[in-house]
């Protein structure tokens, strides 16, 4: 019957207010916190009434599955990394993470601390958290890094620099800016065990401190 809508554009409809419905709450998040996400308050900012959300996410650990799998999903869809030795297939990865991190600490707080209690990602959703890490960790398996111990060390010395920033100094580059160093720090450590046929390691150009920040930000 003409007038009556298909079910194709009744997916469309409720693709575009859960997408409407995320953006908000990313929004409140950044403003209120993660943990003091309401789901009263979000309905209140989207002008409907709070057992309509139940529509579109069963619960608020629904939401924030969401929440958790969009934020892995914009880290799978930066390009993929190039380095030309383990130096930078170390240091490039790095600073991709730390700069993803920054510039959206609630993001960050979702995807890689325990800030919501009780909150555990879905399989589904987990899943896209591994291949973020994997791809993190392409470059430098392609120089021979192979063992998890390896890339254990290899995430605790990066991720730590970043923790501490937001932890510390979320406006400035202060601990950020040491993933120059840390790169030295671990070609000098992985050298020895790294498939020599596999990797240039011995290149190490010199960098500007700032280069691990891109453009940097100023201190408050």
């Amino acid at each position: 019957m003409l007038g009556e809508p298909t079910p194709g554009w009744r997916v469309e409809r409720r693709e575009s207010a859960r997408a409407r419905i995320l953006e908000t709450a990313w929004l409140l998040a950044r403003e209120n916190g993660l943990a003091g996400l309401s789901l009263r308050d979000l309905a209140r900012q989207l002008g409907m009434a709070a057992p309509s959300l139940y529509s579109y996410f069963a619960s608020k650990d629904a939401l924030y599955d969401a929440m958790f799998a969009q934020g892995y999903r914009d880290l799978l869809a930066l390009p993929p990394i190039q380095a030309p030795d383990l130096r930078e297939a170390l240091r490039l990865p790095a600073v991709r993470f730390a700069h993803f991190c920054v510039e959206d600490p609630a993001r960050y707080q979702l995807l890689f601390q325990r800030t919501v209690p009780g909150f555990v990602p879905s399989e589904k959703s987990y899943e896209l958290a591994k291949q973020a890490y994997e791809a993190l960790a392409e470059p430098a398996k392609k120089f021979g890094v192979e063992s998890q111990a390896d890339h254990d060390l290899i995430s605790a010395v990066f991720v730590g620099l970043v923790a501490q920033q937001l932890a510390n100094e979320p406006t400035s580059t202060r601990w950020i800016d040491q993933i120059d160093r840390a790169a030295d720090m671990l070609v000098d450590h992985l050298e020895p065990t790294v498939s020599p046929h596999r990797a240039d390691i011995t290149a190490r150009p010199s960098r500007p401190r700032s280069a691990t920040s891109g453009r940097r930000r100023s201190k408050k």
